[in-house]
């Protein structure tokens, strides 16, 4: 049996078709449902001549209609390439140039920027969704009128890339993790091996589609035959609004929306509820704590990974309060080292390909039969792992990538600043937070970080705001070629 993602789906539908495979509010689709969808989508697509190796971005909100093109794509081994619905006119302009998609498949919201750089970058455009605005091909309208039997191709290969997902780089150039066909089954079973039977009522999803995290925790739902419950917004209403109607037994939240969800008055039944799970590089025990009184009968782990690699660091319920400050253990599957520098080195079949038309970048992190983290870490002598700042300036918030340089030429020209370095600050909501150091003129006011989100909105995705602002003297440069020394700042205010 090859390794490939639409094993996934055809084992869910082949042993339960009529059972509930996602939802989204009130909208529902059945494994035997999102089969067919994927079937029509996928020879939709071989219409269109879209074939193996053909990159198709999607630009959209979260919807179901999302689920069907990625199984579509999956099938026929045409790469997916889910983009930030908050990117902006340049943000999206800067991805498309760079994987230079065969199609753009975008939502009503999306479409009339898409229609615009479409047609200036030449990309072929299809729309998916209710609305009246359906600029180039109706997709909805081919896959109505399309088979939905299986495409007639071959399965793709193992190593074929399944997906693309998009990241910040240190020069603030989009980097495309690519993950392949055999990655993305390994990464889903793996994390479906926590549950020893199939079956379910579910998981409540707060990723966004556009997010690994997204796909990769409802596929390991899918792959254990339960529904993925989806989210339009991570807010406390949404995330026990949908535990509630569907009873789901699982919800993952980062730290800083379990923080509103624990702050919330929001009344929902969540006795259904068997685990409580968190993760990014920081989980305070006061975090875990809250979650316990809370939810006291569910179990809770703390995750570590990245788009990288997937899920590759764990810390079990029975350990959340032994080893404060952990994020565990290696999972099944995979190796850690830590390197003489401190940097933590993971060895993995689940990692990522490389990163799309950039072979110095992917030579740098995958060095050795080892991905190069960036976290620094520290292991124990029972080896368990604990992340204690990061040796690149790349910012890693919620999951998000975030390059320094990138807001910094955003802030550039702001009144009253003459200076600015952006610089990760160790949060133990967000895992790092976007913090802005400024250099003021003569008399001038310090600017308050929600002053720099409006000044950045509508320039760049909200992940890279600022969400802490301090004042210096000056910034600290090198001597040689004038450099600014981020990591002297990172210090300087991480306390």
């Amino acid at each position: 049996m090859p390794l490939v993602v639409d094993d996934v789906l055809s084992c869910a539908a082949s042993a339960a078709p009529g059972r509930l495979a996602v939802t989204l509010g009130e909208d529902r689709l059945t494994f035997g449902d999102l089969r067919r969808r994927a079937n029509r989508l996928a020879n939709a697509l071989l219409g269109l001549r879209v074939g193996p190796g053909d990159r198709v971005a999607w630009w959209s909100e979260t919807s179901l209609d999302g689920v069907g093109l990625y199984f579509g794509l999956g099938r026929i081994g045409a790469p997916f390439v889910p983009l930030n619905p908050g990117y902006s006119h340049d943000e999206a302009r800067a991805v498309l140039e760079y994987l230079a998609p065969r199609l753009l498949v975008v939502d009503p919201a999306h479409a009339e920027r898409a229609a615009a750089l479409a047609a200036d970058l030449g990309v072929p455009l299809a729309s998916v969704g209710a609305g009246d605005v359906r600029p180039g091909h109706d997709l909805d309208r081919l896959a109505l009128a399309a088979s939905s039997d299986t495409p007639p191709v071959p399965l793709p290969k193992e190593d074929d890339v399944f997906t693309v997902f998009l990241t910040s780089g240190s020069t603030g150039r989009p980097k495309g993790v690519m993950v392949s066909q055999r990655a993305t089954w390994l990464r889903t079973h793996a994390g479906a091996a926590a549950h020893v039977t199939c079956g379910g009522t579910g998981d409540v999803v707060m990723f966004p589609l556009f997010h690994m995290a997204g796909w990769n925790f409802s596929a390991m739902a899918w792959s254990s035959g339960r529904p993925a419950h989806l989210v339009r917004r991570a807010d406390p209403d949404e995330l026990l609004g949908a535990v509630e109607r569907w009873s789901a037994a699982t919800l993952y939240c980062l730290p800083a929306v379990w923080q509103r969800v624990l702050a919330s008055d929001t009344a929902a039944d969540t006795t259904s509820l068997e685990w409580a799970l968190t993760g990014t590089s920081q989980v305070t025990t006061e975090l875990l704590s809250a979650l316990k009184a809370r939810f006291p009968t569910v179990r809770t782990t703390v995750n570590y990974g990245s788009t990288e690699t997937g899920r590759a660091v764990a810390l079990s319920d029975r350990d959340l309060f032994d080893r404060p400050g952990s994020v565990g253990l290696p999972i099944p599957g995979v190796r850690a080292c830590v390197a003489d520098d401190g940097e933590l080195l993971l060895r993995t079949d689940r990692v990522m390909s490389g990163y799309w038309d950039l072979p110095a970048e992917t030579a740098e992190v995958l060095r050795g039969g080892w991905y190069h983290t960036g976290d620094l870490a520290t292991r124990d002598d029972d080896g368990y792992l604990t992340i204690v700042g990061r040796k690149k300036e790349v910012i890693r918030t919620g999951g998000e990538t975030v390059a320094p340089v990138e807001v910094e030429a955003a802030l550039t020209g702001y009144p009253g600043v003459v200076e600015v370095a952006v610089v990760g600050l160790p949060d133990p909501d967000w895992g790092e937070v976007v913090c802005a150091v400024v250099v003021l003129a003569d008399g001038a006011a310090a600017p308050t970080a929600e002053a720099l989100a409006g000044h950045l909105t509508g320039r760049l995705a909200r992940h890279k705001h600022p969400r802490r602002v301090v004042v210096a003297d000056g910034l600290p440069r090198t001597p040689a070629t004038g450099q600014v020394q981020r990591a002297v700042l990172a210090r300087r205010f991480g306390g």
